[in-house]
């Protein structure tokens, strides 16, 4: 099996984000730190950038063309060409210093996604759904770092981690999107690295980038390790299935806090061949 190859090298400060877009065909994913959003085109190997005017911690392309997502105060919308962002709802007024993370839509084109602490250390993150028609809920709270989710394939089960706790937890979720049964799916030692952003694949095990880990490790349904996947980089931060056939796992990582001379691939994309391919997710319904 092929290592993970790099086919972005320009460095991200805080990649994350993979999202595969089929009406483009491309990979999209964002810089939070940088401020900026990427697209990665396979079939040219054309790489595209540009200028966000906050920062975004995800993306999820929508049914009716462009995007939504997540940045420092709230839900936005933006054009395909990331040329007119609009903010479109602040649900954390009451907590200004936080900002929204990872996030990512179910199978139903919900759209999931958690705040944190900017500064890491107040357990004052939330967990947030965000509805067809633009409403939103608070599914959620007292995370320090969220990252994830990731859904199993019939969107009953949704994974989702407090990086700073090391722990991954698994939800019960119904199809109106309410959420119970919190319970601890996996933990991780300090040693292990800080569990990110992740994915599903079709076998059902959940794929997790380890930031400070050097790898990915592929968890089965049951929260044991199947599969550690090195990476040539100390801080991968998440994974997302693309390709016509999403049977490509693509990584994004960071290169925040590292010595480029010592890691010249932290910041870059990766393509990586599993065994087995997962699923494209859904667009926004809204």
């Amino acid at each position: 099996m092929q290592d993970p190859q790099p086919v972005v090298t320009e460095p991200c400060l805080l990649g994350e984000g993979p999202i595969w877009v089929a009406d483009a065909q491309a990979l999209y994913w964002t810089d939070i730190k940088g401020r900026r959003l990427h697209a990665y085109f396979p079939d040219s190997g054309q790489h595209q950038s540009w200028e966000a005017p906050f920062r975004v911690g995800s993306i999820v392309p929508t049914r009716s063309g462009g995007f939504i997502g997540a940045c420092d105060s709230g839900f936005f919308e933006v054009d395909s060409d990331f040329a007119h962002f609009r903010i479109i709802g602040e649900p954390e007024p009451d907590r200004p210093d936080n900002r929204f993370n990872d996030g990512k839509t179910d199978p139903h084109g919900r759209f999931w996604a958690g705040t944190m602490d900017d500064t890491e250390t107040a357990a004052c993150g939330a967990l947030f759904r965000l509805d067809h028609n633009r409403t939103w809920a608070r599914i959620d709270d007292g995370y320090r770092v969220t990252n994830g989710p990731a859904f199993s394939s019939d969107g009953r089960v949704m994974y989702h981690c407090d990086s700073a706790q090391q722990i991954i937890y698994a939800y019960d979720v119904d199809g109106l999107g309410n959420a119970s049964g919190r319970r601890v799916f996996a933990r991780f030692a300090e040693a292990d690295g800080y569990p990110d952003g992740m994915t599903v694949d079709r076998a059902g095990d959940l794929w997790v980038a380890f930031w400070d880990g050097w790898c990915l490790r592929r968890l089965s349904p049951s929260g044991e390790i199947a599969q550690t996947l090195a990476m040539p980089v100390q801080r991968p931060t998440s994974c997302a299935f693309g390709g016509p056939a999403a049977d490509r796992l693509y990584i994004t990582s960071s290169a925040l806090g590292l010595d480029l001379a010592d890691q010249p691939l932290a910041g870059s994309l990766f393509e990586f061949r599993p065994d087995v391919g997962g699923f494209a997710s859904k667009p926004f319904g809204g």
